[in-house]
């Protein structure tokens, strides 16, 4: 092979490289992509390679179908209830159910104002009026609910929106006209079975966690071989979901693993993510230089960013002197009401209005606790881990420039 040859290889290996790289971080910003997503092509294209990559790695199954490509992402842990959709509580949660039933079982097209009318009529299930779940639509805010589970399905390609819009359902001085995906409505769902198959029996699982773990249980062979890959597969989602693995939330068969393992496992899904290993005594993490990896983002721009960071730095300060301290959601409150003078004329003029602070102080705390940087201890306040420490500012060191020779 001739020079030239070798080169024109190494260009194509570089740029093959390059490309599955790029469709891995797709997949893993958004386990649903659909027709009109940039990366469905090299998704297609390299299919059969991230298929194997996501299954040896990590145990996530992929289906790449003509109209999308959907990554069957299971979380290493049910416990994290910083997760979940911005913004959706009970209610969107619950309506979100319902409308993906109700449109599973409608025509190719569907009004707005049609897929309200016909929950209504799904609310009157007797398993949610025992559960006290109520909705009527006849206020804004309801068909404000409805709306924002609209958007979240359009988002993800499971309707599409002919004509109309959604402000004018609101106001109820318009619809919105939908063309419905089934293929990707039916990818929506992650778990290993349906829910109606674990909901009867004598050994149903009774509470909402119990529910959960079930929908999503995996079958482990009783050998030392698959109890080790299942450890594997654990701790490789945690490391690709999470924004930072501690060795104190693993069980010991992960620690054991990782004691041995922890190095040329972070660098192969590193290099397969284009992402950054840090090892630390207290656990890893994979960084994203590029920052797009996280739904939240820190440092990043705009006033609950910046409350959020100076409050970091304030508790990583304070975690240098004594790691163990508590810190009440009051102190925060004053320390934050005290930075208003220094910093409040760059933030918005709502967030310098009495009583705005404690809300932005909860803002500020639900980050942090997504970014696993804080504990919430109930009813105290919260508590430093260690990756907050990245956020101390020491004393400032003043540099004289030396003179210039004239």
């Amino acid at each position: 092979m001739s020079h030239a040859d070798r080169r024109l290889a190494d260009v194509l290996a570089h740029q093959i490289e390059e490309e599955r790289e790029q469709a891995i971080r797709a997949l893993l910003m958004r386990p649903l992509l659909t027709e009109g997503n940039p990366e469905m092509p090299l998704v297609r294209r390299h299919g059969e390679y991230l298929r194997e990559w996501f299954q040896r790695e990590t145990g996530w199954v992929l289906h790449v179908e003509r109209e999308c490509a959907r990554l069957y992402k299971r979380p290493a842990s049910h416990e994290d209830a910083t997760r979940g959709l911005r913004k959706f509580d009970r209610e969107h949660y619950v309506l979100l159910c319902l409308t993906c039933a109700v449109l599973e079982r409608a025509d190719t097209q569907i009004t707005l104002r049609a897929l309200g009318e016909r929950l209504l009529e799904a609310v009157l299930d007797t398993e949610l009026a025992a559960r006290n779940f109520s909705f009527t639509l006849e206020t804004t805010r309801e068909r404000r609910v409805l709306v924002n589970v609209c958007r979240f399905l359009l988002e993800f390609g499971v309707i599409t929106r002919v004509a109309g819009d959604e402000e004018g359902y609101v106001t109820q001085a318009g619809d919105a006209l939908y063309d419905i995906h089934r293929r990707v409505l039916a990818s929506l769902p992650a778990s290993t079975r349906g829910a109606s198959l674990i909901a009867a029996g004598e050994n149903a699982p009774g509470t909402l966690e119990e529910r959960i773990r079930a929908l999503t249980e995996e079958f482990v062979a009783d050998s030392p071989e698959a109890r080790r890959t299942a450890a594997r597969h654990r701790i490789a989602r945690r490391l690709l979901d999470d924004p930072v693995t501690y060795y104190d939330e693993l069980v010991e068969e992960e620690r054991a693993y990782l004691a041995t393992q922890r190095g040329p496992m972070s660098a192969r899904l590193a290099q397969g993510a284009g992402l950054t290993p840090e090892l630390r005594a207290e656990g890893l993490a994979l960084i994203d230089p590029e920052g797009e990896l996280s739904d939240e983002r820190m440092p990043a721009v705009g006033t609950e960013a910046h409350i959020t960071l100076i409050i970091a730095e304030r508790l990583a300060a304070a975690a240098r002197i004594d790691a163990e301290r508590i810190h009440s959601m009051h102190e925060l409150e004053t320390f934050l009401r005290e930075a208003v003078d220094q910093y409040g004329k760059y933030w918005r003029k709502d967030a310098r209005e009495h009583g705005a602070v404690r809300g932005l102080v909860e803002q500020a705390i639900d980050r942090l606790e997504a970014l696993k940087l804080v504990w919430r201890v109930s009813g105290e306040g919260v508590k430093v881990r260690a990756a907050l420490l990245r956020f101390a500012v020491g004393p400032p060191e003043v540099r004289v420039a030396p003179e210039v020779a004239r």
